[in-house]
Order: C-alpha cells, then structure tokens, then sequence
C-alpha cells in the first residue's frame, strides 16, 4: 500500500486531493516541454525565441513547484518550517500564513479557468483551438485536468485551516482549565 506520510489527524481525502495537486498539473508542464523541444503539439509558430522558451519552461517548473507547495498542508512542514531554511527553520507555521497565498491561489487559478475558457467568445483571434484536430485534442487533454486544481487546493486549504484551528483551540481551551 502506498504511504503519504501525512500528518495524524488529516483526513485521508485531503491527503489523496493533495497528493492529486501535482499530478493534474503534469500534463500540461508535459505539454509546453514538447513544446519547446520542437514536438507537433501546436501549429506552427514561426522562429521562437530563447527567450520565449525559458518562458514557458519557467511557467511549466513554477506551476509544479506551486503544485507540490499543496503537499504542506498535509505534511510536517506545514505546521513546521523545516529546520535546513534559513533563519524560519524550526518555527511553527502560523495557520494564515499558510491559508492566506491558498486561498489567493485557488482565486487566482480559478481566475485564469474562466479567461481560457471565456476569451475565445470574446475575442475569437485568442482562440487556442487552431491546430489540427490531433494537435486540439492532445492540448484539451493536457490542460483540462488543470480545471480540477482549483477546487482540490481549496479543499486541502478548508481541512488545513480547520485542523490547524481546532488543535490551536483545543490547547488553549486547556491550557485555559488548567
């Protein structure tokens, strides 16, 4: 059986939703890898630049990297900075500052859902859909895992903050009786 090494206390469904984060952004990092490597993926760009390149190759490690920041809200270093950071290393993690950018990102990413989604009827020359039929159903089935991203981190965010909120109650509460 596969081990996640979660924390005792966080439900089993937030640590798969967690765990299924980084996984539904893969696709779409695949993708602009083929992309950039030269791959059919698309129609026909003309010369791209290096820079342009290093662009989507950043925005691909970025998303994963950011991704995988949703396996700390059902781990250790999500209630704890790991000891190796500088200067944070050892402190408590404080519920907000954990559920604050969460919650700004699954704004954000729900914001960036309904722009690809709607920017095509508004303005038809920003339709991604121009390559082939191929080219349109490889990009469909790479990128429309990304639509579950959002609801999952907003998930793993509520059963965060209500495992951080209700332990830090609970201590206090006796810490209060005593």
């Amino acid at each position: 059986m596969l081990k996640m090494n979660a924390l005792p206390g966080v439900p089993r469904w937030a640590v798969l939703a967690a765990h299924a984060v980084p996984l539904v952004t893969l696709p779409s990092g695949l993708w602009r890898i083929a992309l950039v490597a030269g791959l059919p993926v698309a129609p026909p760009d003309g010369d791209v630049s290096f820079g342009e390149d290093l662009y989507v190759l950043s925005l691909t490690v970025v998303s994963e990297a950011l991704a995988l920041l949703t396996l700390g809200l059902v781990r250790s270093w999500g209630d704890v900075v790991p000891r190796w950071i500088p200067l944070l290393g050892g402190r408590r993690v404080r519920p907000l500052a954990a559920v604050v950018p969460a919650l700004l990102g699954v704004t954000a990413l729900t914001g960036l859902a309904v722009w690809f989604f709607c920017a095509p009827y508004v303005n038809p020359d920003q339709a991604i859909w121009q390559g082939t039929p191929a080219q349109d159903a490889l990009l469909a089935a790479c990128y429309l895992p990304l639509l579950a991203w959002p609801p999952l981190l907003a998930a793993v965010t509520v059963a965060y903050y209500r495992r951080r909120t209700a332990r830090n109650g609970a201590k206090e509460g006796a810490l209060a009786r005593v």
